[in-house]
C-alpha cells in the first residue's frame, strides 16, 4: 500500500506529513499544503511541487482517502433522502448536473468524485457504500458533477 506525503510549503519543503490510511481529519497534522508527492503514479504526474497550480483553489487539505483500484464503476443518484425518487444510474462521468437536485446516493461500484459545481468547488470522494449528501459534508444539496476515479488527474 502506497503513502501520501503532504508538505506545507512549494517544492516539497517545510513540515511534512505522510499518510497511508485514510485520515478523516487533517488539520491537526499541519496548518496548509503547498505540494503533494502521492503514491506511484505515471512518471509525469509522481509529484506536485505546486499544489495550487495542479489543482487547490487554496493551501488548504482537510482529508484524505485511499481509494482501490477498480475497474467497473456504477452509482444510482436519488433526489430524495434515503435513496427514494430514483433520478439515474450512471456508469460513466456526468459533466452537469446542475439542473437536478441530489440528495442520496448509492455507489454499486468503484469510487467516484462528487464535484460542487460542473468539475470544480469542493470535491467529495464517494466509495462503494450507501451516503447522504449531508454526510459527505455538502453544504446543500446541489451536486455540479461526478466523475469516476480512474485515472483522473
Amino acid at each position: 500500500m502506497g503513502k501520501i506525503t503532504f508538505y506545507e510549503d512549494a517544492g516539497f519543503q517545510g513540515r511534512r506529513y505522510e499518510c497511508s490510511s485514510d485520515c478523516p481529519n487533517l488539520q491537526p497534522y499541519f496548518s496548509r499544503c503547498n505540494s503533494i508527492r502521492p503514491p506511484v503514479l505515471p512518471a509525469a504526474r509522481a509529484t506536485t511541487p505546486d499544489y495550487q497550480q495542479w489543482m487547490g483553489l487554496n493551501d488548504s487539505i482537510r482529508s484524505c482517502c485511499l481509494i482501490p483500484d477498480t475497474s467497473s464503476h456504477r452509482l444510482r443518484l436519488y433526489e430524495r433522502e434515503d435513496h427514494k425518487g430514483l433520478m439515474a444510474e450512471l456508469s460513466e462521468d456526468c459533466a452537469c448536473l446542475q439542473d437536478r437536485e441530489v440528495r442520496s446516493l448509492h455507489v454499486l461500484e468503484g469510487c467516484w468524485v462528487l464535484y460542487e459545481m460542473p468539475t470544480t468547488g469542493r470535491q467529495y470522494c464517494c466509495g462503494p457504500r450507501v451516503q447522504a449528501l449531508p454526510r459527505l459534508g455538502a453544504v446543500d444539496a446541489k451536486a455540479g458533477s461526478l466523475r469516476r476515479v480512474v485515472d483522473l488527474y
